[in-house]
């Protein structure tokens, strides 16, 4: 007998003739619980890159002779294109971004000021491009650390650049600021002097950075040791980096990632004022675009270059940014047939980004 039926029967009527019984298992509470168990979030799906700049991308890379990688990223929408953007390809002198970043990073900090005084002597040379050289006279020249940075950056000066890095630490504060940030597969070499040299099959010499004492003595090594030296630079690169890394940190760069936005719009506006390449990826630059960027170019032997890079933003008039990254690890073609390369991935960026119209300008950016 259920509940029901008992307590009618203890109130004295005679449940027998007018009671259906209802078994226990079958009675229902008079309400439920439900707890709602939400959907699980989709994942973003970062738009697709465009067919065109794809194709585009791939056949400038697959066509060109020599060991190339190309990589371009849209800042606003996360996508990257690439052609052997994974391989890793002597910088040279691209490598002077990460110092001058470096450097910005203890403004950030406030372990420096740009306007901490610094003083260049002779025993600061390097080798190749180092026009402040000229400046530099018995008593040294008396500087600040604002102005090495933007010769570094805008004249890729060897000097500038290897004093700044002596002055955050030398090459492992430089690594570890790759490290902390999270660039990828970028690596960074031992300086201008023992890079070099190295590259050239000789031990560096403090006589090597005055007049053309480095050019003779590279002259009078045998061809064989030359090549032997050169090889092993090109196969395995101290400063190696792949140009998707590259392109994605000058993306982590314009997205304010690395940086202060102070320090971050002081490198961007410097590496537009930039003086070296000038038809490279620029000669390709549009009127009304913006173009920040920094080069980089290795030893000849042979009609070979081993590393003649360009990379930099691309920004256009309606706000939208790629990264593009084009370097050039060992060609023997000719130095305007290099620059014709740079200048097609601009123009194809370019022709991309104005087939798109105007639907994705405004989108909130993919980090």
């Amino acid at each position: 007998m259920t509940l029901l039926a008992a307590a009618l029967c203890a109130c004295g009527h005679d449940t027998s003739r007018h009671l259906t019984l209802i078994p226990a298992a079958a009675v229902r509470p008079p309400y439920q619980v439900v707890v709602p168990v939400p959907p699980p979030t989709p994942r973003p799906v970062p738009p697709r890159a465009p067919e065109a700049l794809v194709a585009n991308v791939t056949a400038l890379g697959r066509n060109f002779n020599g060991r190339v990688g190309i990589a371009v990223r849209s800042i606003d929408q996360g996508w990257t294109v690439s052609s052997n953007g994974d391989a890793r390809l002597p910088q040279q002198s691209v490598s002077k971004l990460w110092v001058a970043m470096t450097v910005l990073d203890y403004r950030d900090s406030g372990r420096l000021t740009l306007d901490d005084p610094i003083t260049l002597t002779k025993d600061d040379f390097t080798l190749f491009h180092q026009p402040i050289a000229a400046l530099v006279k018995d008593g040294g020249y008396h500087t600040t650390i604002g102005e090495l940075l933007r010769r570094a950056l805008t004249m890729s000066d060897n000097t500038c650049n290897d004093r700044l890095l002596r002055y955050v630490g030398g090459p492992a504060a430089v690594r570890d600021f790759i490290r902390r940030k999270g660039l990828g597969d970028i690596r960074f070499g031992p300086g201008e002097k023992l890079l070099q040299s190295a590259t050239a099959g000789l031990q560096w010499k403090p006589e090597f950075a005055f007049g053309n004492a480095f050019t003779r003595a590279r002259a009078r090594l045998p061809q064989t040791a030359r090549i032997a030296a050169f090889e092993r630079y090109v196969a395995d690169p101290p400063d190696g980096a792949a140009p998707s890394a590259i392109a994605g940190a000058l993306a982590k760069l314009k997205l304010g990632q690395l940086l202060s936005r102070q320090s971050t719009d002081y490198l961007i506006s410097t590496m537009e004022s930039s003086k070296t390449g000038r038809q490279r990826m620029h000669g390709a630059v549009p009127a009304g675009w913006d173009f920040g960027h920094k080069t980089g170019t290795g030893q000849d032997l042979a009609g070979r270059t081993a590393g003649y890079n360009d990379v930099g933003l691309l920004m256009a008039p309606d706000g939208r940014s790629y990264a593009v990254a084009i370097m050039i690890g060992d060609t023997p073609r000719a130095i305007p047939e290099r620059q014709a390369l740079m200048q097609a991935v601009v123009t194809a960026v370019v022709a991309s980004h104005r087939s798109q119209g105007d639907s994705l300008a405004g989108r909130a950016p993919i980090p």
